[in-house]
């Protein structure tokens, strides 16, 4: 059984959630909280397998509230809940080490599968709504500035690429393996390997990458 946490300022969502997600036999909802602060402090004491957790809310946002946790608690994974609206910040979110974001409205079965995505390793990065952001983002940035892809990236071989370009969809090691038709523990050395060369944290960091670069096609 998957243990959850939901953290949202608006009490009707936080807790329709919560009841909602109570009624599916693998998921748990061990606690709710109403801003960032609140998520680290519950989450230090519930220790939840993944925290649910908005992005706009007073006293600390979502990105705040991500980055307390996946910087003292490694083992809890943070899966953001979005609107359109969110998209400037996102990435912040992501770069913190959030694994993914979906959109409140989301049907409950696509939550689940979320959910049941990230706990078994993998990203949460919805292909058209990912697709929408990155658009958002250019249609916000000065008309002179280029994203221009980094040297380093010269440094990959042609299959870290093509492992990269899947990591910026969000798949895990097995959905890659599958469609690479290479052996789970091959991509696991692709990822490490990609990860060290490009001076990464972690996936996470180097499905931002993919995104941000334009190395994953929608």
């Amino acid at each position: 059984m998957i243990k959850v946490l939901i953290v949202d300022d608006q009490e009707l969502m936080r807790d329709g959630l919560a009841t909602i997600l109570n009624l599916r036999p693998e998921i748990e909802v061990v606690g709710v909280a109403s801003n960032g602060k609140e998520a680290f402090e519950k989450a230090s004491h519930l220790l939840p397998d993944i925290v649910l957790m908005d992005i706009r809310m007073p006293i600390a946002n979502g990105v705040e509230g991500t980055k307390l946790i996946t910087s003292s608690l490694p083992d809890t994974k943070v899966l953001m809940l979005t609107t359109f609206n969110d998209s400037a910040i996102i990435f912040e979110a992501l770069e913190e080490g959030a694994s993914g974001y979906l959109l409140k409205d989301m049907p409950t079965d696509a939550i689940v599968q979320a959910i049941m995505t990230v706990q078994s390793g993998g990203m949460v990065l919805p292909k058209e709504l990912t697709a929408e952001i990155v658009k958002e983002m250019r249609r916000s940035q000065p008309a002179d500035h280029h994203t221009d892809v980094p040297q380093i990236i010269k440094d990959l071989t042609e299959r870290e690429l093509e492992v990269l370009s899947k990591l910026g969809l969000g798949l895990n090691n097995k959905e890659i393996a599958n469609e690479l038709f290479i052996s789970e523990g091959t991509v696991k050395n692709h990822v490490s390997n990609l990860i060290s060369k490009l001076e990464l944290r972690d996936r996470t960091q180097a499905a931002i990458f993919a995104v941000r670069y334009h190395i994953t096609s929608f």
